[in-house]
């Protein structure tokens, strides 16, 4: 009958249980280079001197509006005092201005953050054991007597077999289940604040149109 403990021993459970966690590692690692490489391809503009370090990239967003106007109300006097040309729009309070905005393009965008926050690994091992024996037994005999006057001959035989057999069957089955939870992680301290630096940065000009 074999040895159902030690066939158990001798089964390798770092490669059922250490593998799926190795690959854990390994995949948490490959999120956090995504990461790495998203936010230098894409908030980053390579600059022509390798020797140099990148540029932040920028969106520049362009739109009008209405705007107070500095010279309402003034006189000629006042604008010649000024520098001004004398046909400058003082009539109207309000006037068009072209307003420029330059938005850090990595303050517009979710930054991929997959963090793996679960592994569940569920392993079963399942040993059955069968042994069956077979024994069968064979007897004949026989006899014969034969006389012819005051002789005689008798003459008997006998056998016996007896057959035996055992068979030994050991069923294996191994079941491995791994569950594997993933979640977008918060954005780590150190990036948030340049986050907040990057949206500090957000220039915008206003030119006023033409009078």
């Amino acid at each position: 009958m074999p040895n159902l403990v030690q066939e158990l021993n001798s089964l390798d459970f770092s490669v059922y249980i250490g593998g799926p966690l190795q690959a854990a590692v390994d995949a948490q690692h490959a999120a956090s280079m995504s990461q790495v490489n998203f936010i230098k391809e894409v908030g980053f503009v390579p600059n022509a001197n390798p020797a140099l370090p990148s540029e932040l990239r920028y969106v520049t967003f362009k739109y009008k509006k209405d705007v107070p106007n500095p010279h309402f109300g003034k006189t000629p006097a006042q604008l010649t005092a000024e520098g001004l040309p004398s046909g400058t729009n003082v009539a109207d309070q309000f006037i068009s201005a072209e307003v420029n905005i330059e938005v850090p393009f990595l303050t517009m965008l979710t930054i991929p953050a997959l963090r793996i926050d679960e592994v569940n690994i569920d392993f079963n091992a399942k040993l059955t054991s069968v042994e069956t024996t077979n024994v069968s037994s064979e007897f004949a005999a026989s006899a014969e007597i034969s006389g012819r006057f005051w002789k005689v001959n008798f003459k008997a035989s006998a056998s016996y077999k007896r057959t035996s057999s055992s068979t030994s069957t050991t069923e294996r089955t191994y079941n491995l289940g791994v569950r594997v939870r993933a979640v977008n992680d918060e954005i780590p301290a150190g990036l948030e604040r340049i986050l907040n630096m990057m949206e500090e940065s957000i220039v915008r000009q206003e030119a006023p149109a033409a009078a």
